[in-house]
């Protein structure tokens, strides 16, 4: 495995590409982003997946949890992460009760995400009992990507965020449930807060790639969220988020500085201000000495 070597051209992204790199043995890299800078960075640095997650509910609107964002509010910033992907595949989480409805319902919006937002996939979560609606959907040419394990728009009825699949029933129905995206033609399955030896069985059971989040290392991919990794959470962290830089911290420290400058008048300097043409103020000068005269 080796990364695309820096001014060389990146390859498009697609749904067969995940294919083809879970064939090859190469893992999948995901990252969550959600306005266009982001979206931009994210891009720029190779990740093969951008997810614009319903997560944003707590990264970017503060919820307390993702059944609160709506899907004028994924749309939003589906659109604005749209604008600054050029390589990556762009996936967008369907919001809790835009697919819960009915199989029509689910597909008017996800048609939605990719007229309306620029999303060549949607996730959703759910095993065999999202399976019809997912393969409806792909019957319309939208690309769908699964969702399994602990599924946050499921945190009222499994009492909390908890890891799922610790016994062997409930590993019976994770395994089912995966097998049922896989034979509906997911392009991706996210497995996510389930144990490191059920996430490899899956991944092994399964020809669709697997992108894990607390489902251990034998996934075909990983995928973390970007405030995760940038400390920009305000909270302390699940087990397997790896915490890659403090932006909190820099974001803290510009702030501050910069409140320092302008308290103490050292923001902006002359260097940092415009100025007149000489011949402008020359004009202004005995505009001004004018009106002085004036006043004696």
């Amino acid at each position: 495995m080796s990364l695309t070597p820096i001014g060389e051209p990146r390859q498009k992204i697609t749904s067969a590409t995940l294919r083809e790199k879970k064939l090859r043995h190469e893992p999948i890299t995901c990252l969550t982003a959600y306005d266009y800078a982001t979206g931009r960075l994210v891009d720029e640095a190779g990740i093969d997946i951008i997810l614009v997650g319903d997560s944003l509910a707590q990264t970017m609107l503060g919820h307390e949890n993702t059944l609160s964002v709506t899907i004028d509010d994924m749309l939003h910033h589906t659109r604005a992460v749209r604008r600054a992907v050029k390589h990556a595949f762009l996936v967008a989480d369907m919001p809790y009760g835009s697919y819960h409805v009915n199989s029509e319902e689910a597909l008017r919006n996800a048609a939605r995400f990719v007229k309306e937002a620029g999303a060549e996939a949607v996730k959703i979560e759910g095993g065999e009992k999202r399976a019809d609606i997912i393969r409806r959907i792909i019957e319309a040419e939208i690309p769908v990507t699964g969702h399994i394990g602990l599924t946050p728009q499921s945190v009222n009825v499994m009492g909390g965020y908890k890891v799922q699949g610790k016994s062997l029933a409930a590993i019976e129905q994770l395994v089912r449930d995966a097998v049922a995206l896989d034979r509906a033609g997911a392009a991706c399955i996210y497995l996510e807060g389930i144990p490191r030896e059920v996430g490899a069985m899956i991944t092994a059971e399964v020809e669709t790639p697997t992108i894990g989040i607390g489902a251990g290392p034998e996934c075909d991919g990983q995928v973390l969220v970007f405030h995760d990794i940038m400390n920009l959470t305000f909270g302390p962290p699940a087990k397997f988020v790896r915490r890659y830089a403090d932006a909190a911290a820099v974001i803290t420290d510009a702030v501050q500085a910069f409140r320092a400058d302008v308290v103490s008048h050292q923001y902006p300097s002359d260097a940092e201000s415009y100025h007149l043409p000489k011949e402008t103020q020359a004009a202004l000068e005995t505009v001004l000495e004018r009106k002085r005269a004036m006043r004696r």
